[in-house]
């Protein structure tokens, strides 16, 4: 297959890089942590998607390729909601939107193991790549939000407070961009919570739905 290479490339890369993302916040300083784990999630996001579009486009299926898919992408997901419960200054905050996201995966898979080959049956639904989609911008813009964050730390380091109110109000010159630094702190946080909890609902809505189409094949009515 000639698509073999690229399946199995791509998704290789989103198996490690979801590692990577938590071994980026223990090995490198902040902010610098922030952005390579930034990088690293914004990668494998595009490299999903570029997958994607090759096994459409050329219709061939790799039987590692799709061994290898699913569990990519929710261990690059899942990584990452565990990197910002613990390293992001609204870890509060993603805490329920991001357990409900892990809380459906693991039932849902659980539920797919259990099905068994039945499983392939029950099709990935448009609202279920909506969720996706929302879900993987909601984590970079928090991953982005943390590195913001940092360096509106830094960049305030040993001002008082007057100092920096006068900036922020344009009172006063503000020659290392606080201004902004501090606009993208606050509007990366507010609409990567935003999207966060639009996935999560996304999720449990998806997750429902799939439950309800797999009681048949657990005879239920």
């Amino acid at each position: 297959s000639t698509l073999f290479p690229y399946t199995t490339l791509f998704r290789s890369f989103r198996l490690l890089a979801a590692p990577g993302v938590v071994l980026a916040f223990l090995l490198l300083p902040r902010p610098i942590a922030d952005w390579t784990a930034f990088a690293l999630f914004v990668a494998a996001s595009v490299t999903d998607y570029v997958d994607g579009y090759l096994a459409r486009r050329l219709g061939q299926i790799s039987q590692i390729g799709t061994m290898l898919d699913p569990i990519a992408d929710k261990a690059m997901v899942l990584i990452a909601l565990l990197a910002l419960a613990v390293w992001s200054p609204l870890a509060h905050w993603a805490a329920l939107p991001g357990a409900i996201i892990l809380f459906r995966e693991v039932f849902v898979s659980g539920l797919r193991e259990f099905l068994g080959n039945v499983a392939g049956t029950l099709k990935v639904t448009n609202l279920a790549k909506w969720k996706t989609t929302i879900q993987m911008v909601a984590i970079a813009l928090l991953l982005a939000q943390g590195a913001f964050n940092t360096n509106l730390g830094m960049a305030i380091f040993g001002m008082d407070r007057a100092t920096i109110e006068a900036i922020l109000t344009g009172q006063a010159d503000d020659p290392t961009g606080l201004r902004t630094t501090m606009m993208l702190a606050q509007w990366g946080g507010y609409i990567g919570i935003a999207l966060l909890w639009a996935a999560a609902l996304l999720t449990a809505i998806t997750g429902w739905d799939y439950f309800t189409k797999a009681r048949k094949h657990l005879g239920e009515t």
